[in-house]
């Protein structure tokens, strides 16, 4: 059966990013191409479907705490505060990862608002028109939506601590991925807003992460060693001394 053809403007006045791409590929290339557009328009309309799903779905019981959850990440305040946290109680090790994860939010920050917004001028939502109840609302920002500034952040943060800190790492990114729902919740992001926006925070943040024990003095690194040693298990063995014992064996055989 034939597919119906799809009407090629944007499904709404905001437009999505799948769209606008599936916009620059329409009437070239080959039938792989035109696979390709169709699936970037089904993307964008499933993008539109979630966030009219979302607000359309009455849910008194989350809608306070996720408004105040979108509001303490306003700025990064929520992981500056936790960064904080770290460097006073989390010794030496805290310090680092709170370094870390500062820069890293930086980073970020300066690449989503400076980079990647202006080229994706995406409008904000409707959400009066998509009737987003107002007992969600949040300041609607002036910037452009598209990426989610508060996902990219979040999850920056939380790749950056979870370097040398893992568990507390997946904790930070549950945590950063609950603000990135709270912002399509509060009705001021897409879901496509927010996931682009986390992989550029978990990409960010790793690579800020990785630049900054490459920097990182040696004594210092010897430092952050001895500190993971400690947090090692009763009874767990030291996979550098494994090595050494290992090469030690082979040497005598």
């Amino acid at each position: 059966m034939a597919r119906r053809a799809r009407d090629p403007r944007p499904a709404s006045a905001a437009g999505t990013v799948a769209e606008r791409l599936a916009e620059g590929l329409a009437g070239t290339g080959g039938p792989l191409r035109q696979q390709v557009v169709e699936g970037l328009r089904d993307l964008g309309a499933v993008d539109l479907a979630i966030y009219s799903a979302v607000a359309d779905t009455p849910t008194p019981a989350l809608d306070e705490p996720l408004r105040r959850l979108s509001n303490a990440a306003n700025n990064s305040g929520l992981w500056f505060a936790i960064a904080a946290a770290l460097a006073l109680a989390g010794g030496g090790a805290g310090r680092r990862a709170a370094l870390r994860g500062t820069l890293a939010i930086g980073a970020t920050s300066a690449l989503v608002n400076l980079a990647v917004k202006p080229i994706w001028a995406r409008q904000r939502p409707d959400r009066a028109g998509a009737g987003v109840p107002v007992g969600r609302n949040v300041r609607m920002p002036a910037s452009t939506s598209f990426p989610s500034g508060h996902a990219a952040s979040g999850f920056a943060f939380a790749a950056a601590i979870g370097r040398d800190q893992p568990w507390l790492g997946i904790a930070l990114r549950f945590l950063a991925a609950a603000v990135g729902y709270s912002r399509v919740h509060t009705g001021v992001h897409y879901p496509g807003d927010v996931v682009v926006g986390s992989l550029i925070g978990e990409g960010t943040g790793q690579a800020v992460a990785g630049l900054v024990d490459r920097l990182q003095p040696p004594r210092n690194r010897a430092s952050s060693s001895r500190d993971q040693q400690r947090e090692q298990p009763p009874g767990a063995k030291d996979p550098d001394a494994e090595d050494a014992e290992d090469a030690d064996f082979g040497s005598l055989r």
